[in-house]
Formats: C-alpha cells, sequence, structure tokens
C-alpha cells in the first residue's frame, strides 16, 4: 500500500495550488483519505478529509471555504484544491488513508493516529 501526495510548491499569498494524493499497488475504493500539514516546531494538524464514497467530507475551520477536497477512484488519486493561500497555510502537506466506515470514524477524522496508510509529504510554501 503506497501513497503519494504531490503538487507542493512557492505560491504568493492569495494564490492556489492543488495537491494530489495517488494510490499504487492498490485500490482507493475502500479508503476514507486526509490530508494533514505540519508546519515546523507545531503538531501535525487534520486539514481536510473525505470518505472512500467521496459523500462525506472533513474541514479544518482554518481551511473552510478556501479548500476542497474531491476523489476520483478511478484514477486512484485524491486531490486538495487551494485557493486564496497565506502564509499560514505554509507545511509539509501529507496524505493517509484508513480503510473503514466513515461513520464508525467519523468524530475522529482529522486525527492522524487512527490513519494507517501515510504517503510522503509535499512542501507548500505561501510567501507574503
Amino acid at each position: 500500500v503506497q501513497l503519494q501526495a504531490s503538487g507542493g510548491g512557492l505560491v504568493q499569498s492569495g494564490g492556489s495550488l492543488r495537491l494530489s494524493c495517488t494510490a499504487s499497488g492498490f485500490t482507493l475504493d475502500y479508503y476514507n483519505i486526509g490530508w494533514f500539514r505540519q508546519a515546523p516546531g507545531k503538531e501535525r494538524e487534520g486539514v481536510s478529509c473525505i470518505s472512500n464514497s467521496g459523500g462525506d467530507t472533513y474541514y479544518a475551520d482554518s481551511v473552510k471555504g478556501r479548500f476542497t477536497i474531491s476523489r476520483d477512484n478511478a484514477k486512484r488519486t485524491v486531490y486538495l484544491q487551494m485557493n486564496n493561500l497565506k502564509p499560514e497555510d505554509t507545511a509539509v502537506y501529507y496524505c493517509a488513508g484508513k480503510i473503514g466506515s466513515w461513520k464508525i470514524y467519523s468524530t475522529e477524522v482529522s486525527q492522524a493516529k487512527i490513519y494507517n496508510y501515510w504517503g510522503q509529504g509535499t512542501q507548500v510554501t505561501v510567501s507574503s
């Protein structure tokens, strides 16, 4: 089971980036996927999550209205569209996968501890 995050980069404040989390070697259909980020000296934070069906989503308050999570199971990819980026969004972004019913984990989806599989991070830097 391998997840690969990509799409990070350097962008000016107010700009946009789209991150991708692609699965290799397995089907993504059964996995709930979360995006997390970690800035230097800070704890890993749950940013956005999507259920295996795509019918349920979670957004941290800090990104609501600016970030949109989506998935294309046929392409084995989950996307995080990030608009109106701010310097405080600067961090390494990780995607993670969790098999199981979203309804069972709905109160914990933003917590890194429940996720079984992690991709490597992709750096997002937002300049002011």
